[in-house]
Parts: C-alpha cells; sequence; structure tokens
C-alpha cells in the first residue's frame, strides 16, 4: 500500500518549502506572496530506511555478489496544496479546488507558522492555534456542505441505506456543533458507510509546528505546549524548520548528519514526519531480500502473511503456501539466507501469522 500526505495551511507558512526540501529539488515555485502554488504539487519521497543499506551488504557478502544489490525504499506521496483562507469550502482563494486534493489523501499535515521571520508576510495569519482553527473551520464546514447535499431515503429502504443515512445524521448533528468527523463515535457498518462520503475531517491529521532554526533544540517542550493548546494528541505534533530541512537537502548524507549534530537534533525533519505519519496510521514495514534486489514494503499493522504477500502482487496472495521469516537484526548476525536456515534460525508461517515490522519475509508461493 502506499502513504500519501497532503500538506495544507494558511499562505505563507512554510508549507512549498518543506515540500522542496523533502523532495530535495526545487519541485515547487515558492514564492513570498498568496498562492504562489496553484495546482497540488506531488512528489514521490523514499522512506529512510537504515536497514536496507545492512541487508544489501548481507546479500552481498552471502550470495558473493560483486556489487551491492539495488535498495527500493518504501515510499510516501506528498501533495503541497496551495494556501488556503477563511471563506476556502465557498471557493475564496481557488479554495474549492484545492480542497479536491486533499480528498485523495491517507492523512493531512497542517503546517504551521511558528517561525519569527518577519520578512515573510503573513496572509491571514495570526498565531499557530488560530491558524490551525481556520484551516480546520474550512475543512467542517467543506464537510458539512457535502452531508447537507445527502437526501433522506423516502419510502421502504434497504438496510444499507438505513445505515448510511445514520451514519450522514450523526456525521452532520455532530459538524455543527463543531466536531471533525474523526471525533464520531460510529459503529462500523456507519463507518464502512461514510468512507463513501469521503469527508475531509474524517482523515487522521498531523501537525508540524515550522520553528527556528534555534528552536530545534527545544521539540520536546513546544510539541507538548502545542498539542494542549490545539486540542491534538502529543504524538501528532512534530517540530521541523523548514529553512534547515532546505538546506540539508543540498548536503551529502555524511554532511547532513555533522549539520544535525552541531544543531543538537538526532534526526530530520523529514525522518520524524513520515515516522509520526506511519504512526498515526498503524504502518509498519516488512522487508525482502535477495540478489535481485532488497525491499521495504508498506503494510497495516496486523496485516496477516497471505495479505502481506498480495502487497508484493496479487498471485502471491492467491497461490501462498507459507512465509520463511527472520528477525531482521538475526538476518544480519548469521549474514543471510543460508546460514540462517543451517542454523535453524528461519521461522516457518502460515496464512494466518501477523507480520511484524523489521522482520525479512520470503514467500512460497505454489503454481498458478
Amino acid at each position: 500500500m502506499s502513504l500519501s500526505v497532503g500538506i495544507v495551511g494558511l499562505p505563507n507558512v512554510g508549507k512549498s518549502t518543506l515540500f522542496n526540501a523533502l523532495l530535495k529539488k526545487q519541485a515547487a515555485y515558492v514564492a513570498n506572496f498568496p498562492f504562489a502554488t496553484i495546482e497540488p504539487n506531488v512528489g514521490i519521497v523514499p522512506v529512510p530506511d537504515r536497514r536496507l543499506d545492512e541487508l544489501a551488504q548481507v546479500i552481498k557478502e552471502s550470495e558473493r555478489m560483486n556489487q551491492l544489490p539495488p535498495k527500493v525504499p518504501a515510499t510516501v506521496e506528498f501533495l503541497d496544496i496551495a494556501g488556503l483562507i477563511a471563506g476556502a469550502h465557498k471557493g475564496e482563494g481557488l479554495g474549492n479546488k484545492f480542497l479536491a486534493h486533499i480528498r485523495e489523501t491517507n492523512v493531512v499535515c497542517h503546517v504551521l507558522r511558528v517561525f519569527t521571520d518577519p520578512e515573510i508576510i503573513r496572509e491571514g495569519s495570526a498565531d499557530p492555534r488560530s491558524d490551525f482553527e481556520t484551516v480546520e473551520t474550512e475543512l467542517k464546514l467543506a464537510d458539512l456542505q457535502t452531508l447537507e447535499k445527502q437526501a433522506e431515503p423516502k419510502g421502504t429502504t434497504s438496510k444499507e441505506d438505513a445505515i448510511r443515512w445514520r451514519a450522514v445524521s450523526k456525521l452532520r448533528e455532530a459538524l455543527q456543533k463543531g466536531l471533525p468527523a474523526r471525533e464520531v463515535e460510529l459503529d462500523e457498518e456507519e463507518q464502512k458507510a461514510a468512507r463513501s462520503l469521503s469527508l475531509l475531517t474524517a482523515k487522521p491529521i498531523l501537525v508540524a509546528l515550522n520553528v527556528d532554526e534555534a528552536d530545534l533544540k527545544q521539540t520536546e517542550g513546544s510539541e507538548e505546549r502545542y498539542s494542549q493548546e490545539l486540542g491534538v494528541d502529543r504524538n501528532q505534533v512534530v517540530t521541523i524548520c523548514a529553512k534547515t530541512e532546505a538546506e540539508l537537502a543540498e548536503l551529502s548524507p555524511e554532511e547532513q548528519g555533522a549539520y544535525l549534530k552541531e544543531l543538537g537534533v538526532g534526526e530530520s525533519g523529514l525522518e520524524k514526519l513520515i515516522q509520526r505519519a506511519y504512526a498515526t496510521l498503524g504502518l509498519i514495514n516488512f522487508l525482502t531480500a535477495g540478489t535481485i534486489e532488497v525491499r521495504a514494503w508498506t503494510i497495516q499493522k496486523g496485516t496477516a502473511a497471505q495479505q502481506a504477500a498480495g502487497v508484493i502482487h496479487s498471485d502471491f496472495e492467491k497461490n501462498f503456501i507459507k512465509a520463511d521469516i527472520v528477525d531482521f537484526e538475526t538476518f544480519v548476525k548469521v549474514n543471510g539466507w543460508q546460514s540462517a536456515r543451517e542454523q535453524g534460525k528461519v521461522r516457518s508461517e502460515g496464512k494466518e501469522y501477523l507480520i511484524q515490522d523489521g522482520e525479512v519475509v520470503e514467500f512460497k508461493i505454489g503454481a498458478a
């Protein structure tokens, strides 16, 4: 499965600067005025995973290869969505067009301006809390428009129509009170019916605090403070400095490490943002390792082995026999598949086994 993150916020809060840094190139048009971004810029960003480097080295040595096998990381799709303003749900600032793009994403990342640069003009931005509430309000109002267009079933109705209307009624009542759809309690049938509505506030959110570089050493305090102010779970708030990320993007991996150490931080904003997105959506990666490639595959936590095989290819799921599995640390320690099998470190699991994060997996597939 793929992970898609929509980057939203008021104009001039650092969204496009962050996006450019994520892509490690100036892919989005950044300008110091509102609506510099007219179409949503889409970029596929590799998920940093140091385990692939170790796996590639193990495969090279254990298989006596002349060079490292290709490394294929998992990826995240980022959508840089143009700055929203009050009235976006009615089309202000081309808002309707931009809101439609958010429906395509798995998670919405609110970028909030916490940095103090007076040279960057403010366009509707006042303070992080009110900025967050402005964008959230526009998303709620857009959802209310969607719900108010739903017609109540007349006469004899099917069970499905009744369930759908029950979900619509609950959601509409909650949104009229100012609650986002993600906080509305629906039963399993209602949740299934509500998915077809593609409500914007039903999506899980992240909050990226765009701070000054000097504030990167105080991330714990900032994240705790704003999680309380915004009423957002602490684990869904991440501190970044878009300007620093842009500078890091121009450096080699070695130089990036030295720069981060100089700043007194352990990892880049990109890594933290992706980690929080994975955690928010309950995603994990399993690994495959062979001479053709070493690769990370993204699945939902709690995915059974047979369904995980289908992420690689639908035929793998259909013709699944078993999954040979080695813990990542063990795989590296014993130096590959052959040694792992000789030492009895390989577990053979059936279709119901739940794949764990970081496990190295080889699926055994029957004939079609």
